[in-house]
């Protein structure tokens, strides 16, 4: 009786989701060469919308990238829809291939992110169909969205699993984690060297960089998310995982105390795609997972953020 009272339970759950996927309403905008969607909930007068900045990587307006596929913006949005906040969500430069409206690989600067995230700040503010506009940068996107909030005028900051860290010195962190220090100190020689401003020709193996495309990847390696932090009086929320392989408790604590009017969630069974794991396989096996749900405190907090008073 129990089990059948469960499965009831869930096939209701079900049919609620696909009822409120039905009254959302979904239009692929382009903005410049920005190709976007607009998820907004149906029958709701000037709702709240977040900007949904995706983390590293070729990553698509869904989350997901050429090697892992978590559709983590994709079930966000969903999530928020359903509790009657619009979502934008975009393809990153790159993701899909390279346009040619985005100038050569090469040139390419990490400013030119905030530059997109910019410019769809302004078309949801020009719009005047929306009540608040909220920047939520997962990861990588957390960087993005507080350099955004330097820029243009937001109502509210969102910061999903995001590095207190230059990107330069997160990435050699992760790879003392992984490699000896025969294979790291080559690695991390050439990544200071970039930071510097440097050409490393040829790069060290394990760290295949072009010499064409090192000036981008180090514009990257050298944004340091704390002191334009520190200069956002906007209201702000800061959500760190506890099974979170990629960034680290004290990021968390470190963007916490750069901003210390901040709401913040630490949630302890969470990971880098905001799902709930058990253990290192489950952690790895979370990242190809994509009907694998949310967890259910992030989804709570984001929007309980987003709607307050």
């Amino acid at each position: 009786m129990r089990a059948r009272i469960i499965i009831t339970a869930l096939a209701v759950l079900g049919c609620l989701g696909a009822i409120s996927a039905a009254r959302a309403e979904e239009a692929k905008i382009r903005i410049g060469a920005i190709d976007a969607v607009l998820t907004t909930p149906a029958d709701v007068e000037r709702p709240p919308v977040v900007l949904l900045i995706a983390g590293s990587g070729s990553t698509d307006h869904d989350g997901n990238g050429p090697q892992v596929k978590p559709a983590t913006l994709k079930k966000l949005s969903e999530q928020l829809v359903a509790r009657k906040i619009a979502t934008l969500r975009y393809d990153k430069r790159g993701a899909g291939g390279w346009k040619p409206e985005y100038g050569r690989p090469e040139d390419f600067r990490f400013k030119d992110f905030v530059e997109d995230s910019v410019a769809l700040v302004n078309y949801l503010r020009s719009s005047g169909k929306f009540s608040q506009v909220i920047v939520a940068g997962h990861s990588e996107g957390g960087l993005v969205a507080i350099l955004t909030a330097r820029r243009v005028p937001i109502d509210r900051l969102v910061l999903l699993v995001t590095a207190a860290r230059r990107q330069g010195d997160l990435v050699k962190a992760q790879l003392e984690k992984k490699l000896g220090p025969d294979k790291l100190q080559p690695i991390v020689k050439a990544i200071d060297a970039m930071m510097a401003g440097q050409i490393v020709d040829p790069p060290p193996q394990g760290l295949l960089i072009a010499p064409s495309m090192q000036p981008g990847i180090a514009s990257a390696f050298i944004e340091d998310p704390i002191d334009p932090l520190k200069q956002i009086d906007r209201p702000t929320l800061i959500v760190g995982g506890g099974r979170d392989l990629q960034v680290a408790r004290l990021d968390f604590i470190a963007l916490s105390a750069a901003s210390p009017l901040a709401k913040t969630a630490w949630l302890p069974d969470m990971n880098h795609v905001l799902v709930d794991v058990t253990d290192e396989e489950d952690n790895m096996a979370a990242y190809n997972q994509p009907e694998r749900p949310l967890d259910t405190g992030l989804v709570d907090s984001v929007a309980n953020f987003v709607l307050a008073k």
